[in-house]
């Protein structure tokens, strides 16, 4: 692994060598995204969670070419509420012919690059907003540890492949920490994206080791005229990435299915999620103590998706799920609901 972190250093030592001087200076761009939702929900366990959600980044990034041929730049994506944290993603990437370098506070590789049902409303059934609006488990075939300082590196796409892997040392949730309590984390996936005959194939296979816990899983997209059907699976061992002191539970199988069709400014997309989980946390009390949820969830999303001008775009989805759990202690829940909402770029 030293020899993963040496390369990587000394390609960014190389793409600032020389005549670095001469290049044009990096100047920042601003971009990102605001989502402002508003939705009903009713589920047979407890009250409706919210009426109204939103979620908003600015997005900071820069770049310059060095007189031999090498890109380097700079990302910084602010969050639009205050959190605890503040800064959601934060690195510096090197482009070139070898590829591109990333080493700061990022996705991994396995997050980045793995195919999973389409789904154009703001709620969804793969690692969407439905536990925004309920109390049910949230489906994930590619769970992967999200933000941490890390180092990744992506090949250049060779006849339609592409290979990614990332390595954040001990925990790196937070910045400058020097706790080292924390596991090491290496994510890696692979993905093919062609064409034939007008028929668009991606088809992607990641996975992440955290410690003593892993997961993996496939996906795969077909799309032709104005239709794309798609699907993922995921597995995630019992142990991955938990405090296995605060409860116990089983391994996590999920996967989706899902189809969506566009015409003109319009999209609509239809998918299905399940999951037999053992992995849910699950707070009782307002003394946060933990108990272990097993059990199986299903669930459905009608989305739209319409352009309504340059950045702006008409979303909705009405969703349906059933959860059921195998812990006594807490109650099955099922319901439905509807959001809908702008989703602005810029």
């Amino acid at each position: 692994m030293k020899k993963i972190l040496f390369a990587s250093s000394a390609l960014v030592a190389i793409a600032a060598a020389g005549t670095a001087q001469a290049s044009e200076p990096i100047k920042l761009s601003v971009g990102g995204y605001m989502e402002q939702w508003a939705g009903f929900a009713d589920q047979d366990q407890g009250d409706r969670k919210n009426a109204f959600q939103s979620d908003t980044e600015i997005h900071f990034k820069g770049e310059t070419t060095l007189d031999n041929g090498i890109e380097v730049g700079a990302v910084v994506e602010l969050e639009g509420e205050t959190s605890a944290d503040q800064i959601d993603e934060q690195y510096l990437y090197v482009n070139g012919g070898f590829g591109q370098v990333r080493l700061g506070k990022d996705d991994s590789a396995a997050d980045s690059m793995g195919f999973i049902a389409p789904s154009v409303g703001p709620v969804g059934v793969n690692d969407g907003d439905l536990t925004n609006w309920v109390d049910a488990y949230l489906i994930d075939t590619v769970p992967s540890s999200g933000d941490q300082k890390r180092v990744t590196y992506y090949t250049p796409s060779i006849s339609g492949f592409q290979v990614g892997v990332s390595y954040a040392d001990d925990d790196g949730s937070n910045n400058n920490d020097t706790a080292n309590d924390g596991d090491n984390i290496v994510s890696a996936g692979i993905n093919y994206q062609g064409e034939f005959d007008g028929v668009s194939v991606g088809v992607s296979a990641t996975g992440e080791n955290w410690g003593e816990g892993n997961w993996y899983g496939l996906g795969a997209t077909v799309g032709f005229g104005n239709f794309v059907v798609g699907s993922s699976w995921g597995h995630i061992e019992d142990d991955y990435a938990q405090d296995e002191g605060s409860r116990t539970g089983g391994d996590t199988d999920a996967f989706d299915i899902g189809v969506s069709y566009a015409m003109d400014a319009a999209t609509v997309s239809l998918s299905y999620g399940y999951a037999e989980y053992g992995n849910r946390d699950v707070d009782l009390t307002d003394d946060d103590v933990d108990l272990s949820g097993t059990g199986e969830i299903s669930t459905v999303d009608l989305g739209l998706s319409y352009t309504l001008g340059a950045g702006v775009a008409w979303r909705s989805s009405i969703f349906w799920f059933d959860d059921e759990s195998d812990n006594a202690a807490i109650a099955d829940n099922d319901g439905f609901g509807a959001v809908t909402g702008l989703a602005l770029t810029f």
